[in-house]
C-alpha cells in the first residue's frame, strides 16, 4: 500500500469516526478524552480539589478534561516533548518526563503533599514490528510506574495505557505488588482494531 493511499484510508476513517466527530463538535483537541471521560465517569477517578500528573499530554485532550472538573483547590500539571497550546488552569511543562531536570521541575510544583493521580495516554513511536512495538511500550509503561513511586502520595491512583501482548502479566503483576487494587478498562472509544487497554492501579502502597 502507498503512503499517499494510506493516508487517504486513515483520513476517511477519521471523518466517519464517531468520537472525531464527537471532539470537533464539543472543541476538544482529541477523541481520546472520551477514553478518559469514560473511566472517570465508571471509576469515579478525579476529584476538584486533586492534583493530577498528565503524562505525554499534548494536544491537550485529556487536560481539557481534567480542567473541567479539578479546580482552585488542585492543580494540572502536563508534561510532554511536543508543543502544547496553553489551557487554562493547566501548568505545562515541555521536555521528556523520564530525565531528572524535568521531574525536579515537576516535583517542586506538585510540593510534598505529592500527587493524587499519573494518568499516561503515551504510546511509543511505532515501527509496524509488533514486538518491538510491544517492548517499546512496556519500557515507557516500565518508566511511567518509576516517576508514579516518587510523585504519588499514599492512596494516589495510576492510569496508565498499554498494548495486549508480552510484558503485560508481568507489568500488572508490578503494580498488583505496590497498589491495592488493578483493573482493566478497554474504553468505548478505544478502536476496535487497536490491542490499546487501560491498566487502572488504585491506592497506592509505600
Amino acid at each position: 500500500m502507498t503512503k499517499n493511499k494510506s493516508s487517504k484510508q486513515w483520513l476517511k476513517s477519521q471523518n466517519k469516526d464517531l468520537y472525531v466527530k464527537k471532539a470537533r463538535e464539543s472543541h476538544f483537541r482529541s477523541r481520546a478524552v472520551y477514553k478518559l471521560q469514560e473511566i472517570d465517569q465508571k471509576d469515579k477517578l478525579i476529584k476538584p480539589n486533586h492534583c493530577v500528573i498528565d503524562l505525554g499530554s499534548s494536544p491537550g485532550g485529556w487536560s481539557q478534561y481534567l480542567s473541567s472538573i479539578i479546580d482552585s483547590r488542585g492543580q494540572i500539571i502536563a508534561i510532554d516533548m511536543l508543543p502544547m497550546e496553553p489551557i487554562g488552569q493547566v501548568s505545562y511543562i515541555l521536555g521528556d518526563f523520564t530525565e531528572e531536570i524535568v521531574q525536579k521541575q515537576c516535583f517542586i510544583q506538585v510540593g510534598k503533599q505529592g500527587a493524587d493521580l499519573v494518568i499516561s495516554d503515551m504510546a511509543p513511536n511505532l515501527t509496524g514490528i509488533r514486538v518491538t512495538d510491544q517492548s517499546r511500550n512496556i519500557v515507557l509503561a516500565e518508566f511511567v510506574y518509576d516517576f508514579c513511586t516518587r510523585i504519588l502520595k499514599p492512596g494516589g491512583d495510576l492510569l496508565v495505557k498499554l498494548f495486549e501482548g508480552e510484558g503485560t502479566h508481568e507489568y500488572r503483576q508490578l503494580l498488583q505488588d505496590n497498589f491495592s487494587k488493578v483493573l482493566t478498562r478497554k474504553p468505548k472509544a478505544s478502536r476496535d482494531q487497536s490491542r490499546e487497554f487501560y491498566i487502572l492501579a488504585r491506592s497506592y502502597k509505600l
